[in-house]
């Protein structure tokens, strides 16, 4: 008994031993499972921002027990009782309700109705409306939210008609305030232009009318008197004014025909002045502020609130009505980012649709790039942007491009135009005049001139000749434009009624392409073509134009487009083009992808030539036969030789992930205002500034949509990689390493911070959405570079790190970058003191209080036998949203050592060579949150590896170079077939390949060439992605069954040792 005793203990201590062991190595080698522990899901009460046990306690029970509004958009117009009592035969659960709106439109037949749903019963109750069968979507009703804004000396911001202090934007000091995502539509008014006729002498009113008069009359500067003197005056014209209301009998209106409610508060009054403004404007009757059409039938839509606040289901309750209503133009003096609300989008479309002219502001959050608002940036309507009395482009006013093509494509022209929209003339709440400035008064400028427009045309010819796309015809087509802005900033150029005019006299209904012209010899107005020519071997351009289509709501491209050069040289231009199946409504695009032929190679000179495409259109009412009309493109394109590999850069743009449809949270966390990541990160929007640096230095960058396997890396000296925030497919990882190894690619690498902790504390609670907005990556995705980076044996950690630092005489500021935490021996790592502002440095930096900074790694270089990197770890110093300092002396010497092997002495100085490695476990490395669907946003997870059409021609629709062709030979319509087995012709050949990687330096003991050891299992180093093993699961599942085979076989023995002692007693009896 006493041995078998020992035994039995020893064989469940081994077995426990071994079974720990498992665990251990199995957290060890899944970092998930780590994640998982150290970040578990959030739970709705650990909100940061929630201050009190109480107070989490009451969100909690919150956000359980209120019942959220959602859209519910039906297939067919039918009364309000109908749909109801539809939805209620068609769902006997309880938890939800039908809401009842009580609003001018509930007298006519509707698309929608809103519900309120219980949180608990959400999903459920959410995917059964969904699939009704008369149901089309259904969504949360979102809002809008609106700062009507004066501007104070200063730079206060004050509303003198409520003499209260105001905030820009949604966010205030990092904390979301109530109602949907927007930027400011905000207007200022200095102190010293308030004129308000008071009760002073006649001299002190006469000396303020006459400098009112002066100075602000817009109405003088488009010659608007001289339709006035033919009988023009907006008569018969109905004016949809979407804004804060109006009061009624306002002496400065004198046609004011309907004002109406769409609020939850119960007057039709404006109390904010913004609405009275905006009608004084357009239809003013004062002489101190007269508006363009004094007879236009004023319908005011008091679609905010006293607080500035509108939901997605007023606007579409207000929007039903003026289609009911005939209304003929609409004015909308509002905005935001999220052009992803697809109910408001949409109606906007269906109100285009049925022919009324929207005009929009494009937004007040200039002067950066890639701000435009919605709905100003849909092609179906007027965006307007603002300019000053000396045709300068208004520093608040929005710039283009749009960015809802962006990655995969490229933005349209916006605005459409500009008009003057600073210190305007308008109206107050009850009387008197004042001066206001912002895009939200340039709209209501033009909106006042279509109205002038449509009331020359004879009341019973409008609605066949005027609609949406026949109108911005004239005014495009007549606008002045300016010198000096490009045409991302001024559209076709300032409004000009009188061109328009005359324009309109004649029109016969056409289809046309804005712009009509795209001229390389035409800059800056160009930009950013201008400044790069088109040269053999490079990406293609992307020329996105809109088509408008005067002949009807509806039209259709039956024929491809075709380019017709207009010489033997044109032959070498070859376009490809994507446009829209169905030109709906009024509009659709037409994007020209250029490339020169490998036997342009040595080209250098004009190509010029036209582009045209037929537009077919249903017969008009009374015609037999179908409209069509011819529209031209003409091109006049500048060319050059390839320039050498060592002057390429390609720009990845495809690993960007911008606002909407996700939280992608702002790069530098020292902005409170502006906390959404939705400005394109793009090199024409907010990296313009860069991009024009890199043209300066005689660099020639180009932009890749598609995966890292859709460019040939024999063309390029260096691959830049600036704030991104997307994951990478295996192939990508696989094809840089060979890329920078096998073929020289130099590869420089801009991140931004990435710290788990702090993104959780970024948390809010929408109100509006009843949900919690969470941060799904950092400033940028680090574990995702990381990984793209293991080959080479670097990677960044999880430090925010902020702070100046002198290099080379140069002061920068390092905005919430991130530190480097491994570093191959031999390269070169410069460090600088800073603390950290991470939740996790926190507690540090109290430690470190009145000592030393600790010195953090953030410029890493490093020179293979191949290629040559460069990391660093901050991308503020070259986004032009929020730059405090730039860094483009830094890029430039980066690039001319990774792309030309120049080493700077400054930056390649003996005192920041590294002699050993610097070195972090993996496990240690930040890791990917666990509690967000990454995939949701990402265009890789879940996704299939694809070369887009902003790659070369030969590897549209394959995986790319250096991999199986998917679609081998695949034929384009309209082109020959392209052997894409033959990889792409180069036409720079005379410049060396580096020798290839030489593996035999593994075997040799020379690990710090790639700061790693092969399979370095055991010395706990990142072990190289080609012989990368599935080690999370494989060695703890070989040691688990170890553990169960001893213990099989102790158990063996135990049976033996029974069976002998039964045989020993039997055989002493």
């Amino acid at each position: 008994m006493f041995p078998f005793y020992h035994i039995s203990i020893f064989t469940c201590c081994t077995s426990l031993f071994i079974l720990i062991i498992s665990l251990l190595l199995h957290s060890h080698f899944n970092p998930n499972l780590q994640n998982n522990y150290q970040n578990p899901t959030i739970n709705l009460a650990s909100n940061s921002s929630i201050s009190s046990p109480k107070a989490q306690k009451d969100q909690f029970y919150d956000v359980f027990t209120k019942k959220n509004h959602y859209i519910v958009r039906f297939l067919d117009y039918k009364s309000a009782h109908d749909h109801k009592i539809y939805l209620q035969e068609s769902v006997y659960l309880k938890g939800w309700d039908w809401i009842e709106r009580k609003n001018p439109a509930s007298k006519y037949p509707t698309d929608f109705g809103l519900v309120a749903i219980d949180e608990l019963n959400k999903d459920f109750l959410v995917e059964k409306f969904g699939s009704l069968e008369l149901v089309k979507d259904i969504s949360l009703d979102l809002s809008y939210q609106r700062e009507v804004l004066e501007e104070k000396r200063g730079g206060k911001f004050r509303n003198k008609e409520e003499d209260v202090y105001k905030k820009v934007g949604a966010f205030v000091d990092g904390k979301k305030k109530s109602g949907k995502i927007f930027t400011a539509m905000s207007f200022g008014e200095k102190e010293s232009d308030d004129y308000v006729v008071e009760n002073r002498s006649d001299l002190r009113m006469n000396l303020n009318r006459n400098l009112l008069m002066q100075k602000s009359q817009v109405t003088s500067y488009f010659g608007a008197d001289a339709l006035w003197s033919k009988g023009y005056t907006g008569s018969k014209v109905k004016m949809a004014i979407f804004d804060t209301g109006i009061r009624e009998e306002h002496p400065h209106f004198r046609n004011i025909k309907e004002r109406t409610n769409w609020t939850n508060e119960n007057t039709l009054n404006d109390n904010l002045g913004h609405g009275t403004f905006v009608a004084g404007v357009i239809a003013g009757q004062d002489q101190e502020c007269l508006g363009f059409a004094p007879d236009t039938e004023i319908y005011a839509f008091r679609i905010f609130t006293d607080a500035q606040i509108s939901y997605t289901s007023w606007f579409l309750d207000a929007f039903n009505y003026a289609i009911a209503t005939n209304m003929d133009v609409l004015n909308l003096s509002i905005g935001g980012p999220d052009f992803m609300d697809l109910p408001f989008v949409e109606k906007v479309w269906e109100l285009t649709a049925n022919n009324i002219i929207m005009v929009s502001a494009i937004g007040n959050d200039g002067p950066l790039y890639g701000t435009l608002n919605n709905p100003a940036d849909q092609s179906d309507v007027i965006g307007v942007g603002g300019i000053d009395y000396n045709d300068h482009i208004a520093s608040f006013s929005s710039r283009g491009m749009s960015t809802w093509e962006i990655p995969h494509g490229y933005g349209r022209v916006k605005p459409d135009i500009v008009a003057y929209g600073k210190d305007i003339m308008g109206s107050k709440i009850s009387t008197g005049c004042k001066s206001l400035s912002g895009t939200s008064v340039a709209s209501p400028v033009v909106a006042g001139i279509v109205c002038l427009l449509v009331s020359v045309i004879p009341e019973g010819k409008r609605k066949a000749i005027l609609n949406p796309a026949s109108m911005k015809q004239a005014l495009v087509e007549g606008a002045a434009k300016l010198s000096g802005p490009n045409m991302y900033e001024q559209g076709a150029g300032r409004v000009n009624l009188l061109e328009s005019y005359e324009l309109l006299k004649s029109y016969k209904p056409k289809a046309s392409i804005f712009p009509s012209i795209l001229d390389y010899s035409d800059c800056p107005y160009s930009w950013p073509f201008c400044r790069q020519p088109l040269y053999a071997g490079a990406m293609p351009v992307i020329f996105n134009t809109t088509i408008l289509n005067g002949m009807g709501v509806i039209g259709y491209i039956k024929t491809p487009p075709a380019w017709h050069p207009s010489s033997e040289e044109g032959n070498l231009l070859s376009v490809h083009f994507t446009h829209s199946d169905v030109i709906w409504p009024w509009t659709g695009h037409l994007a020209l992808h250029m490339q020169i032929k490998d036997e342009g190679a040595q080209f250098s000179g004009e190509i010029e030539g036209n582009v045209s495409v037929t537009i077919y259109n249903p017969p008009a009412p009374g015609e037999s036969e179908p409209r069509r009309s011819t529209c031209v493109l003409h091109l006049k394109l500048k060319v050059i030789p390839t320039p050498p590999r060592s002057k390429r850069i390609l720009w990845d743009q495809f690993h960007s992930i911008k606002y909407p449809p996700g939280y992608i949270p702002r790069d530098s966390l020292d902005v409170r205002n502006d906390i959404l990541d939705w400005h394109g990160d793009h090199l024409h929007t907010n990296f313009h500034i860069m991009f024009n640096m890199l043209r300066d230095a005689g660099y020639y960058v180009e932009t890749l949509g598609s995966p890292l396997t859709c460019f040939d890396a024999r063309q390029y000296g260096t691959l830049l990689l600036v704030d991104l925030e997307d994951e990478y497919f295996d192939e990508e990882v696989r094809k840089l390493r060979d890329d920078v190894i096998n073929s020289g690619l130099g590869l420089a690498v801009f991140a931004d911070w990435y710290n788990v902790d702090t993104m959780v504390k970024m948390r809010f609670f929408d109100d509006n959405t009843r949900s919690w907005w969470t941060p799904v990556t950092g400033g940028a995705n680090v574990p995702a570079l990381n990984n793209l980076l293991a080959p080479f044996g670097i990677a960044f950690g999880d430090k925010i790190l902020n702070g100046d630092y002198v290099l080379n005489n140069e002061q920068s500021r390092y905005a919430s970058g991130t530190d480097i935490v491994k570093f191959p021996g031999g390269g070169y790592l410069h460090s600088f003191p800073f603390l950290d502002s991470s939740e996790s440095g926190a507690t540090q930096n109290l430690l470190l209080s009145g000592m030393n900074k600790a010195d953090s790694p953030i410029l890493g270089l490093l020179e293979l036998s191949g290629g040559r990197i460069a990391v660093y770890g901050d991308s503020n110093c070259l986004d032009s949203s929020h730059m405090v300092t730039n860094c483009y002396w830094l890029l430039k010497r980066i690039l001319d050592f990774t792309s030309r092997g120049i080493k700077d002495p400054v930056l390649f100085t003996d005192s920041v060579r590294q002699k050993m490695p610097l070195h972090l476990d993996r496990h240690h490395l930040p890791s990917r949150r666990t509690d967000v669907n990454f995939s949701t946003y990402s265009s890789v997870l879940g996704k299939e590896l694809i070369c887009r059409r902003d790659s070369r021609f030969e590897v549209w629709g394959t995986k790319g170079y250096k991999l199986e062709v998917r679609g081998r030979n695949r034929k384009l319509p309209g082109y020959d077939v392209t052997d894409l087995g033959k990889g792409l012709n180069s036409s720079v050949d005379e410049i060396p390949v580096p020798d290839k990687f030489d593996s035999t330096e593994r075997s040799t003991g020379n690990d710090d060439f790639l700061g790693n050891k092969y399979l370095g299992l055991f010395s706990k180093e990142d072990i190289d992605l080609p012989v990368l093993v599935a080690s999370h699961w494989l060695v703890p599942a070989v040691v688990a069954i170890s553990g169960l085979l001893v213990l099989v076989s102790f158990w063996r023995i135990r049976q033996r040792r029974r069976r002998r002692r039964r045989g020993s007693s039997s055989g002493r009896f």
